[in-house]
């Protein structure tokens, strides 16, 4: 069964030869390759205001700029998040893009009692992380604190589910060995648009 997929490249620096682009780049050719439809988003590539307000928040509108992302976020059935860790979670650029796009009206709805109303129930996700410590040590001494507060206070509360998790540690030694094999994991998660 094929599946409409948005690949959210969250890498706030354009350089082609970003480790983050090559896993993105497999990921959407093992799923295209599978036939699924398969929509890119490039933060680095976006102009967008970020949000200072919390009027802005409720009761502003998405910025014409990120219209064609917030369109293709709402059709997809499967979301997948790549970027870096930059101080224990995600980069500026990527928290200010959901920002934007994770909002009321869009992601989810005040309800009557305070809780909120998700809008974006149905829909998978998996959040692909680069790191330069082994990803075992985040998950331990950390916590995952960055990886679990994006799973947990965004996507989960605007309705994705299930949230998957792939984290690549020691990125900066890894060998041309070990980043063919992590190019490799990435296509086959794409062809199952897992």
């Amino acid at each position: 069964m094929t599946r409409r997929i948005v690949i959210v490249q969250g890498h706030p620096d354009a350089d082609p030869r970003r480790y983050c682009r090559a896993l993105a780049d497999a990921y959407a050719q093992g799923a295209e390759a599978a036939g699924h439809e398969v929509t890119r988003i490039d933060i680095a590539r976006l102009d967008f205001p970020l949000l200072r307000t919390q009027e802005d928040f409720l009761h502003g509108s998405v910025p014409q700029e990120l219209e064609p992302a917030k369109e293709a976020i709402l059709r997809a059935e499967h979301l997948v998040f790549v970027f870096p860790l930059w101080l224990g979670t995600m980069p500026a650029l990527l928290k200010g893009f959901l920002e934007q796009i994770m909002r009321p009206g869009v992601a989810f709805a005040y309800g009557k009692h305070g809780f909120p109303e998700t809008l974006l129930k149905g829909r998978s996700a998996r959040i692909v992380v680069t790191m330069g410590m082994p990803a075992f040590f985040y998950r331990w001494w950390f916590f995952g604190h960055g990886l679990r507060g994006m799973r947990r206070n965004i996507l989960k509360f605007v309705g994705l589910g299930p949230v998957k998790e792939t984290l690549f540690g020691m990125i900066e030694p890894a060998g041309d060995r070990k980043r063919r094999k992590w190019l490799d994991q990435m296509r086959r998660l794409g062809e199952r648009a897992a």
